[in-house]
């Protein structure tokens, strides 16, 4: 059975980025606090979910949640390029990454695999100088990035 404990509190944001937020579409997504978890309805939509068709089966027929619902739900623009993952899974790939993105590259140790270490982001988040365009957007990146994983925590746990 599912346990809806969230031990992580959403992260905040300084409010000199909010416009880049909005620009972003990401402004709304960014508000959503924890969400109030109904055990029993989760507990009946794991149950009734095939990993198999993406689909839940309920008495009413099959069910599927598709992209666009969860950008309807969520209130996010899904207009504008697609976002998508990185295809190379090294360090030197995630460090020219982080380079562009964030114009620093963590060390080995703040990775792991080819993933980033959270702490990293929160800390590189926490001391980055908001003097200029390109800082405030490096800022709105981390939080975008901790926002979007912290939630994927919190959604796993069990």
């Amino acid at each position: 059975m599912l346990t809806c404990n969230h031990p992580l509190p959403p992260d905040r944001y300084n409010e000199r980025v909010e416009d880049h937020l909005r620009i972003t579409g990401f402004y709304h997504a960014s508000q959503i606090g924890i969400v109030q978890c109904q055990k029993a309805l989760v507990n009946a939509l794991i149950e009734r979910w095939h990993p198999e068709t993406h689909t839940f089966h309920l008495p009413i027929g099959e069910c599927a949640v598709t992209l666009e619902d969860v950008a309807m739900i969520l209130g996010l623009p899904t207009d504008g390029l697609p976002v998508t993952g990185m295809t190379m899974s090294s360090y030197e790939a995630l460090e020219a990454e982080c380079l562009l993105q964030f114009g620093v590259a963590p060390r080995m140790s703040d990775c792991r695999s080819s993933c980033i270490k959270l702490t990293w982001l929160r800390d590189l988040k926490e001391n980055l100088q908001l003097i200029d365009d390109i800082s405030i957007q490096r800022y709105v990146r981390c939080h975008i990035m901790l926002t979007r994983m912290t939630r994927r925590i919190m959604m796993t746990m069990k």
